[in-house]
């Protein structure tokens, strides 16, 4: 079983790799069925020129390469902000069974604030969604970010 913090904690390190590029500190991690850390991945959008290198991507990318398989039944991918409808799409069609994110996105979040495309009954793949996992301190984090920004 996956202590969350701890995933969060891990999620967390690795959003602060995407602030060098200039790029919104987001974090993701994924973990097989068995525990074990397959995927990581931070915003690369400003980096790579690449609207689609959100975090969630990015670390799906590396978990299904790992696994030599698209199929990631039984994963979970922790990440820092609630994904938006993009990577909810693309979390849906990796097959991840569950979902934890810190902070909500009240502007663009999918899995539960704006939309609620993870359980929607009308989606052919129903993931489960743990929300709010070191909220706080998650959402320190893009504060500050955007902050600097402004």
């Amino acid at each position: 079983m996956i202590n969350y913090n701890e995933a969060m904690l891990k999620a967390l390190a690795v959003a602060q790799s995407a602030t060098k590029n200039g790029d919104v500190p987001v974090g993701a991690v994924i973990f097989n069925q068995e525990g074990l850390l397959v995927g990581t991945g931070h915003n690369l959008r400003e980096l790579d020129n690449d609207p689609t290198a959100h975090a969630e991507i990015i670390a799906i990318r590396e978990a299904a390469t790992k696994n030599g398989s698209w199929r990631l039944d039984g994963y979970t991918l922790v990440v820092t902000l609630e994904p938006c409808a993009m990577c909810a799409g693309a979390i849906a069609q990796s097959r991840i069974k569950t979902v934890a994110f810190g902070a909500w996105d009240s502007k663009a979040g999918a899995v539960g604030s704006v939309w609620d495309i993870l359980r929607d009954p009308r989606s052919p793949h129903q993931v489960e969604v743990i929300a709010g996992i070191m909220e706080p301190e998650c959402a320190a984090l893009l504060t500050a970010f955007f902050k600097e920004q402004r």
